[in-house]
This record gives C-alpha cells, sequence and structure tokens, in this order.
C-alpha cells in the first residue's frame, strides 16, 4: 500500500537527512568506505529480520541519491506494506562506496520509522473493531516530529497538533495559572483563531462536568481509571442523546495506556486513545543490508 506523504513534505525530509549526514562526515571523509576501489560496482539488497510495517522509503531514497545521484533503487514495497521477516525491501546498485557511505543514514531512517509505523499497527490492530482513534502526542524524537508523525499515518493512527502552532491543549499548570478550568476555558476561547481546536485536560468527573458546562467539545481524561472513565462516557452520551448539548463532546483517553491494556479503554465508549509510547518509545526494526557479489 502506498501512503502519499502529505505531512513530512520532501525538503524537510531532505533537510532531516542532510543533518544526520553531518552526524558523520562533517569534517573528514568516510575514511573505512576509502578502503574500496573508486570505481567498483556493486549491487546490495536490504531485508528485514522481523516481521514489520515499512516506513521510510523516502528519507532512504534521499539519502543514497543525497550522497550519489547515480545510485539506482529499486523498491519491492511502498509505505505501509506489512512484510514477514526476511522480505527483501530493495535492491540498490552503483558505486560501492557511496552505498557503504550512506547505508547508515539510511537504515536508521527505515529502522525508527518502521519501528514507529509497527507499534502503532499493533494498537490500531488491538481495537480495529472499535470507533476508537489510536491517536499520537508531542513526545516525539527531536528533530523528527513530521518524520514520526507520518510514520503513525502509516500505522494506521491518527495525528494530532504537529507543534504548540497548530492546537491548544489546556494543562494542569494551564489551569491553575489561570485560576480554574471556567477562568482558562473563557481565555482560550476569546484569544485563539476559530480553526484553532481547543482540549482541555481533566482528572476527576467534577472536572469534566465544569469543562463541559464551560464549553469545552474536546476533553482529554487524564490518568483516569476506568470506571471513572465509563462514567464520563455516560454522562456525555446522555447530554447528546437529551440535546442538551449542540456538538457533540469528544472524549480522548491518555496516561498508561499500553498494548495489554488498550483494549479495555477503548470498550469504555471514549472516542480517542493517545499513546506518547508510539514515538518515544520506539523499537528499531532490525534491517540487514548485504551486498550480492563476491
Amino acid at each position: 500500500m502506498l501512503v502519499k506523504n502529505e505531512i513530512c513534505p520532501q525538503h524537510v525530509i531532505a533537510a532531516q537527512v542532510a543533518n544526520s549526514f553531518m552526524e558523520d562526515m562533517s569534517i573528514f571523509p568516510d575514511w573505512t568506505a576509502n578502503l574500496i576501489p573508486s570505481d567498483k560496482i556493486s549491487t546490495a539488497i536490504v531485508t528485514t529480520n522481523v516481521d514489520m510495517v515499512l516506513c521510510g522509503v523516502e528519507w532512504a531514497d534521499s539519502a543514497f541519491k543525497l550522497y550519489d545521484s547515480s545510485v539506482e533503487i529499486k523498491w519491492h514495497s511502498q509505505d505501509g506494506a506489512k512484510l514477514k521477516a526476511g522480505a527483501e525491501l530493495c535492491k540498490i546498485h552503483g558505486y560501492a562506496r557511496s552505498q557503504l557511505s550512506a547505508e547508515r543514514t539510511a537504515l536508521n531512517f527505515l529502522q525508527l520509522l518502521s519501528g514507529t509505523a509497527t507499534s502503532v499497527a499493533k494498537y490500531v490492530d488491538a481495537i480495529r473493531d472499535t470507533k476508537v482513534m489510536v491517536m499520537d502526542t508531542r513526545k516525539t524524537i527531536p528533530g523528527l516530529r513530521l518524520a514520526q508523525k507520518y510514520a503513525v499515518h502509516v500505522g494506521g493512527g491518527f495525528n494530532q497538533r504537529a507543534g504548540l502552532y497548530d492546537g491548544v491543549l489546556i494543562k494542569e499548570n494551564h489551569i491553575v495559572a489561570h485560576g480554574g478550568i471556567k477562568n482558562v476555558l473563557a481565555a482560550a476561547f476569546a484569544n485563539t483563531p476559530p480553526h484553532i481546536p481547543i482540549q482541555i485536560e481533566v482528572e476527576t468527573f467534577a472536572e469534566l462536568i465544569e469543562a463541559i458546562e464551560s464549553g469545552s467539545k474536546l476533553i482529554l481524561l487524564d490518568n483516569m481509571d476506568l470506571d471513572t472513565i465509563k462514567q464520563c462516557v455516560e454522562y456525555t452520551e446522555n447530554l447528546d442523546t437529551n440535546g442538551i448539548h449542540g456538538d457533540r463532546v469528544q472524549l480522548e483517553v491518555s496516561g498508561n495506556v499500553n498494548l495489554t491494556n488498550i483494549r479495555e479503554y477503548a470498550l469504555t465508549g471514549v472516542d480517542r486513545v493517545s499513546i506518547g509510547g508510539i514515538t518515544k518509545n520506539v523499537q528499531a526494526i532490525d534491517l540487514s543490508m548485504r551486498f550480492m557479489d563476491n
């Protein structure tokens, strides 16, 4: 399945790859690759050693092409493909030196982004028969947020705000600093453009009621136990059923969600579950690149 990348633009990908190369070769050339004759042409294959969801094709392409535009890459699968251990991702043909110098940068992106997409897919599969959306957070690897958010999308998850500029999330400290939920929401509605979503975090059932009565339509239930979450869901559903509230209130769960308990949270009837671990606790996919020639 080819997933068009509109989340992380090509110029951002190029910059991320260039920055990665700077870590490897900011001052000196690749002395190890210099051991290979400059005119040697080789063909390499990249394979996965574990089951995975492929993500990061554009980053790998950019890495090999930025280092040497003459390198030819043939991909057997595209982002979003579910691959079994032992599957061949791509075949690379060109100067051996170039391939070896670009290898680590290319594989680093493939391993990280495929790891993110693979993790997200496991969460999505666990609650596929429910209406609940698996959401990401801003808890991402510094400098790679858009790349990881793209990987979340590839894995079947949904993106929340990319940064502080495209969404409001009112947390405990904002509430305290403004003297309460009612006050902080009033300020948010008065000072935020209409197209910017406003979400508020609550920790108790009483805070949920106050947030709704203050006009909130998007509420994050933070670290609540299952019984309290069910109480919140029932309350908001009754509001919608009785026509008391205009637009439907959306509830999101966050905090201590993992693969063993996500289904329990999803079955409470909430709309969304956000999981910081899918982008901050990433298990990189084990990949190998090997030359085919002797």
